[in-house]
């Protein structure tokens, strides 16, 4: 009976794990598989090039954050804060950073020069990945925690994306106002063992060691976390300058 049990709950976990639902709790540097027809999907660079996701992070990790949209202020001030990453924190640690946002491709160039984002950045613009991540739509039940990479209220944040929209080339909200985003640590390193080796063929650099689904706009997971998760050095995002006694 036991037997037949701990067989049943394979069967159910490996499920899981092949439809991208249900994932091992974030806290070991062991990875499961990403779907193939998930790495498969293209993402377009700020000249239109198609790029498939999973190349994005096959030869070495990556912080990959799924914004809103590019019209959203909290997505803008979260960028903002992920441009003060300094590169060479990334390179230290070998990891690339990248944001995926679902706009078209020719916003994001201003998008960039808005947040002064120089790091990886592309578009999902029929949102395929974002399905197959089963990423949030909707506004989910709001935290009681205050993001630290938000810093105006909804009232003067909404006016800020309203003005931007009117005053764009173009009047649309670069995406799906409805659709939240997420974060995920993805790429080589080992996977989980014994119960997924039947889905754990040679995909070395297709894993995922983390993620976390934005349940709402101010939901995102704290920037310092997800470097510490991925091995990267803190980044002090207070603005205050620190006195050093020699």
């Amino acid at each position: 009976m036991a037997s037949s049990t701990s067989q049943a709950d394979e069967i159910l976990v490996t499920r899981q794990i092949c439809s991208l639902g249900l994932l091992p709790p974030p806290k070991s540097q062991c990875g499961v598989p990403l779907a193939e027809d998930v790495a498969e999907l293209s993402v377009q660079d700020a000249s239109g090039k198609g790029i498939p996701f999973g190349e994005l992070f096959r030869e070495r990790r990556a912080i990959v954050v799924f914004v809103r949209h590019f019209l959203c202020y909290t997505c803008k001030e979260y960028v903002e804060d992920l441009a003060k990453i300094p590169k060479s924190f990334l390179q230290d640690a070998n990891v690339t950073l990248i944001v995926i946002g679902q706009s078209s491709f020719q916003h994001i160039e201003p998008f960039c020069k808005l947040t002064r984002y120089s790091h990886e950045i592309y578009v999902d613009t029929e949102r395929k990945i974002y399905r197959k991540l089963g990423m949030n739509k909707g506004e989910g039940i709001a935290s009681s925690e205050q993001s630290p990479h938000v810093k105006s209220n909804l009232l003067s944040g909404s006016i800020q994306s309203l003005w931007r929209a009117v005053t764009g080339p173009a009047f649309d909200f670069q995406g799906d106002p409805a659709q939240q985003g997420g974060t995920l640590i993805l790429g080589p390193g080992p996977k989980w063992p014994a119960l997924f080796i039947m889905i754990s063929i040679d995909r070395a650099g297709n894993n995922i060691h983390f993620i976390h689904l934005d349940k709402n706009r101010l939901d995102h997971k704290p920037i310092n976390s997800i470097l510490q998760l991925a091995g990267v050095q803190t980044v002090n995002f207070t603005n205050k300058s620190f006195i050093i006694h020699i």
